[in-house]
């Protein structure tokens, strides 16, 4: 079971990668410039988001007590539910990107993190409403928790296709503060 359960969490740390490629173009200063807003701001939160994924893969690996699955994974949950609604709140405070569709694809890529931002808030509640004292109903619970990681991420999944079709991933790769070091593959 915490196998799977760390399976489909490692899928979710993927999400971030999506956006972190080898570097952009200096083609267009004003998106660069946009770009170098957004991703100052996000840099933070990207670093949060993979260290609550780590402790949530750690404690779904090792021989973890009910207990301390339910207390690290709510707090990792919570913590993602904070950093996409901030990854949000960045794009909305760079102001409309200097692209085509630039208000829509602003509006559609916050509506994207705030629907991950729900999701994880909705999955720490899950969390925290499992009684890690009945090993079997804590086992189904995880289950659960585990089947709703794919939804809580495809909010976060669409706002950044929805950049990466607005044209902004050249500029958004090329900046520092986007780019996460892509997590060594474990052992199985």
């Amino acid at each position: 079971m915490n196998k799977k359960f760390a399976a489909a969490v490692s899928g979710s740390a993927v999400l971030m990668l999506v956006l972190s490629g080898c570097g952009g173009d200096n083609g267009d200063e004003k998106a660069n410039a946009w770009a170098k807003k957004v991703c100052d701001k996000w840099q933070p939160e990207l670093k949060k988001i993979e260290t609550a994924n780590a402790d949530i893969k750690r404690v779904a690996t090792e021989s973890s007590k009910p207990e301390e699955v339910q207390t690290t994974d709510s707090a990792a949950f919570g913590t993602m539910s904070e950093s996409y609604k901030a990854m949000g709140t960045a794009l909305q405070g760079a102001g409309v990107p200097p692209v085509k569709d630039g208000q829509t694809t602003q509006t559609t890529a916050i509506k994207g993190f705030e629907e991950s931002s729900k999701g994880y808030a909705d999955l720490k509640a899950k969390m925290e409403g499992l009684d890690p004292k009945d090993q079997t109903k804590f086992a189904d619970g995880l289950k659960e928790v585990a089947g709703g990681l794919d939804a809580a991420t495809q909010g976060g999944k669409n706002a950044l296709s929805t950049l990466k079709a607005g044209g902004l991933d050249k500029a958004m790769n090329g900046q520092k503060g986007c780019q996460v070091a892509a997590p060594s593959a474990s052992p199985k």
